[in-house]
């Protein structure tokens, strides 16, 4: 009886000295688990830090390159006429002169607002659209439009950044390689999301031909990625290039 007794005391024993191992390693590997989320959400934290600041400092640059040109093909140009024409003023140009020269003052205006370092951080996503299509139309770079669709929601701010930095890649490359003299840009807000859509009718390319890593997809996609976006670029050779991002809110 005694030793019966033993025998199951010997096996209750190693039986909870099981679960306790068990239990250890069950703990220990959860906790290693939640060790390893911890540190790829940090690591994930610093990467969208990351990218948000560089995405700052990219469409500052941007910003820049813009305004030298205006400054140079569009203002100097301006104020070059003006210059001309003060030679040889006489109460028939006046008007004229005084015309080109208010038109120049107005476009130094539109340049020291959108230079500034918080109009660039803390401007809107359909503000900053509305500004780029009106620049080109008003330097005479593309007939572009923007149509807004459904009700305005709120995108959040850095989110926007990314976006507005997509587009402007898109915009670079419509402008500088497409041969486009049309650009359409559409902002549908829906329930749950945002789509934009930016359309030109260039000479577009066959994407199964063309590498779309110097187009800068790749780069888009991850910047997407980032935000909880889907971005999506298609063309056809003489059809044109749209570029379709879908942010979800």
């Amino acid at each position: 009886m005694e030793q019966q007794g033993g025998r199951i005391l010997l096996i209750t024993t190693v039986v909870l000295l099981v679960i306790i191992v068990f239990l250890i390693l069950l703990f220990t590997v959860f906790q290693r688990r939640k060790n390893k989320l911890l540190l790829e959400r940090a690591e994930n934290k610093k990467r969208y830090e990351r990218e948000i600041a560089e995405t700052q400092i990219e469409i500052r640059e941007e910003t820049l390159r813009n305004i030298s040109w205006e400054l140079h093909d569009n203002i100097g140009q301006l104020l070059t006429l003006a210059n001309i024409q003060l030679q040889h003023a006489s109460p028939d140009n006046m008007s004229e002169i005084s015309e080109i020269i208010t038109k120049s003052l107005k476009e130094v205006r539109a340049l020291s607002k959108v230079i500034n370092p918080d109009f660039i951080n803390s401007i809107k996503l359909r503000k900053a659209i509305e500004i780029e299509i009106e620049r080109f139309n008003r330097l005479n770079y593309i007939e572009a439009s923007l149509e807004i669709k459904g009700k305005e929601q709120e995108v959040n701010q850095k989110h926007g950044i990314v976006i507005f930095r997509i587009l402007q890649e898109f915009f670079s490359n419509t402008i500088k390689h497409s041969k486009a003299s049309k650009l359409d840009v559409t902002l549908h807000y829906k329930e749950n999301s945002v789509e934009i859509k930016a359309h030109d009718n260039g000479v577009g390319f066959d994407v199964n031909r063309v590498s779309l890593k110097g187009l800068g997809l790749q780069n888009m996609k991850a910047r997407g990625k980032l935000i909880n976006a889907e971005v999506k670029l298609t063309s056809k050779p003489e059809k044109g290039t749209c570029l379709i991002i879908n942010y979800y809110i």
